[in-house]
């Protein structure tokens, strides 16, 4: 019989229903999601691979999070009110701005479930860029889809917004056009985009059959390779799915170093069910009360005790820590500084840290500067300006991140998770919608938020 800790509220995972839900110790001894639906039932969900101590030890209930500037009025309450509503306790700091939905692959695995598609008008997209002004901006743009570099007008999309003040502007991408396309990372980096954030499963071709529907690792290097020639930081996307590449995560991070600078980090994502989700561990989605549910959901502990022991050592479960801005519960993050011969330095944790760290404009220049082909910001001093600029750059070029994301579906949604989202999707009817509450989906597929 479980214990309960703390009561929590959620949605029904079949009709979407906001309902009372507990966050308890199951008998497995790990944290789970208890609730019930009035009419569909009792769910329960593993969230926490660890005992009680170590889940309550990763929070941060002291810490607050700055309330969006301008918000919405909250009629229907948490999660049918995102826009982001006056019940919401984050500002944005990364916006996606989903350009397309078509695509020039059809991945098995795609939160957005893209494909055949249209393009998001021009229009459309400067009255995006004016709302996000007008509402907090500007925010980190991430440029997204569908895939975005099927699109002939980026350059054009990339300038309106920086008239408009943004400064940041990240490409997520599968890399096919920057490895199939000669000069076209460098004119991308021309463009004015800030970093490639690309998807990145392995170093295995059977990974990619699985989650993208056709062999991609020697494209994957070769998009890699092409951002490098023209200094076009990269930071590799590995979505970690159970049974196709638990065991892959340490030789993803080894590839990484190898390519370092040139790759900044690897941001991991253990797989959520939303969207278009068609990989083996999918129909044990509907088993969510079996007995042994590591077969489908991956943790923070369970994603940190793999990096400890894939890279033996070189990371270690201890050297990471919650977000501070969003929930600690939705991330995980450790830097370290590159050494010449080749070593790693952990850097110290930062208190409020994660690829999203600080609020506000602490929060988009971390990411900025980490990820992207800025110069770095300094403060006054005597003596050589030009000398600490260097050293200042030379110490971001050095550090390479490890982190990760876990997005949260209709299983695992934890409501107050979600009111401290700081990724938001760009809506023209909402305005920005939590990354969580926008890609919700039923058992059905039906989605709360996405056309």
């Amino acid at each position: 019989m479980s214990v309960r800790l703390y009561p929590a509220e959620s949605v029904c995972p079949v009709c979407l229903r906001k309902i009372k839900a507990a966050i308890t110790v199951g008998n497995d001894g790990f944290i789970h999601m208890e609730k019930s639906c009035p009419e569909h039932g009792f769910f329960d969900t593993l969230i926490w691979e660890g005992n009680v101590i170590s889940y309550l030890s990763w929070s941060d209930d002291d810490v607050e999070g700055n309330a969006p500037k301008t918000a919405i009025p909250a009629e229907k309450g948490c999660p049918h009110d995102c826009g982001l509503c006056t019940g919401h306790q984050s500002e944005g700091c990364c916006v996606l701005l989903e350009l397309t939905s078509r695509c020039n692959l059809r991945c098995p695995v795609c939160f957005a479930s893209a494909g055949e598609g249209t393009d998001l008008p021009l229009a459309e997209i400067v009255r995006h860029y004016d709302w996000l002004m007008a509402h907090g901006g500007p925010y980190n743009i991430q440029l997204s889809g569908g895939e975005p570099t099927m699109r002939e007008d980026l350059d054009e999309i990339i300038r309106l917004g920086i008239e408009r003040g943004f400064t940041y502007f990240q490409l997520n991408t599968n890399g096919l056009r920057i490895a199939e396309e000669e000069n076209y990372a460098r004119r991308l980096k021309e463009m004015g985009v800030s970093c490639v954030f690309l998807q990145f499963d392995g170093c295995r071709d059977g990974i990619y059959t699985a989650l993208r529907g056709r062999e991609l690792f020697e494209i994957k290097c070769r998009a890699i390779d092409a951002c490098a020639k023209t200094d076009l930081p990269v930071v590799l996307v590995p979505v970690i799915a159970p049974g196709i590449n638990e065991d892959d995560i340490g030789e993803i991070i080894q590839f990484a170093l190898r390519r370092h600078p040139h790759v900044r980090g690897v941001h991991f994502q253990p797989l959520s069910y939303f969207g278009r989700c068609e990989v083996p561990a999918r129909e044990l989605t509907e088993k969510c009360c079996a007995d042994d549910q590591t077969q489908w959901r991956i943790t923070i502990p369970r994603m940190l005790k793999k990096i400890e022991e894939q890279t033996d050592g070189l990371f270690k479960a201890s050297d990471f820590h919650g977000g501070g801005a969003e929930s600690p519960y939705c991330s995980f993050h450790a830097a370290a500084r590159v050494q010449p011969d080749g070593r790693l330095k952990i850097l110290k944790k930062r208190t409020r840290s994660c690829c999203c760290p600080q609020p506000s404009s602490e929060a988009m220049n971390f990411v900025s500067q980490q990820w992207g082909n800025e110069d770095p910001s300094f403060p006054d001093a005597e003596g050589d300006v030009s000398s600490l600029d260097l050293f200042l750059k030379q110490a971001i070029n050095d550090t390479f991140t490890v982190s990760g994301m876990l997005f949260q579906d209709a299983w695992n949604l934890d409501l107050s998770r979600l009111r401290r989202c700081y990724i938001c999707e760009a809506d023209s009817e909402r305005g920005m919608v939590p990354f969580c509450a926008y890609n919700l989906t039923d058992t059905n597929g039906k989605a709360l938020y996405r056309k």
